[in-house]
């Protein structure tokens, strides 16, 4: 992690897990001694509605609390978004962005009209169909982040859910959400 605070802004609709995914993450930076904050920003939407939610990880305290208008990595976990919403508002040109998409990168950087931001694609909605049998691409997505910004190494990450999923979930869920990481840690492909 080259900067102080690293911030995400995550956009997806409501019931696909993106809260969740953006909790994980945080939960998987104190396992690098890291401070986090992760918080969503949506109010009485229904499943289906877009949310954004948001990730602050930081190797020192945090002292700003409010929503991030300027990420250096925007991750959309539903790709229907790309038309309704502006995930590129606030990017600068050497941000990050993670798109959930079938599309190749080039596809999608001149649909976004995308001037020097890193760009990657991996097609979390086909892993989760795939691995957990309907579509919930939030781990599938984490594991793209995981992957694209280095945070956690994949056996670490496998480690985490099987820790902290293994207490919530019965066996058969965590087997499959380790096998959505770690086929989205293959299949994410930037430009």
């Amino acid at each position: 992690m080259a900067k102080d605070v690293m911030e995400i802004r995550w956009h997806a609709r409501g019931g696909q897990g993106a809260v969740t995914a953006a909790k994980t993450l945080a939960e998987m930076s104190l396992t690098k001694n890291m401070y986090f904050q992760a918080f969503p920003e949506y109010g009485p939407e229904r499943m289906g509605a877009p949310i954004q939610c948001f990730n602050r990880i930081s190797k020192k305290k945090i002292s700003t609390y409010c929503g991030i208008t300027q990420p250096d990595i925007v991750v959309v976990v539903d790709p229907s978004l790309l038309g309704v919403v502006d995930i590129t508002a606030g990017v600068s040109n050497d941000g990050i962005i993670i798109v959930n998409t079938t599309d190749n990168p080039q596809t999608i950087r001149k649909r976004l009209n995308l001037n020097g931001q890193k760009l990657f694609v991996v097609d979390a909605t086909h892993i989760s169909l795939k691995s957990l049998g309907r579509f919930m691409p939030n781990i599938p997505m984490l594991g793209a982040v995981l992957k694209v910004t280095g945070l956690l190494e994949k056996e670490e990450a496998i480690d985490f859910l099987k820790e902290s999923f293994g207490k919530k979930f019965p066996v058969k869920v965590v087997e499959n959400n380790i096998k959505a990481l770690e086929e989205a840690f293959r299949e994410v492909k930037g430009e």
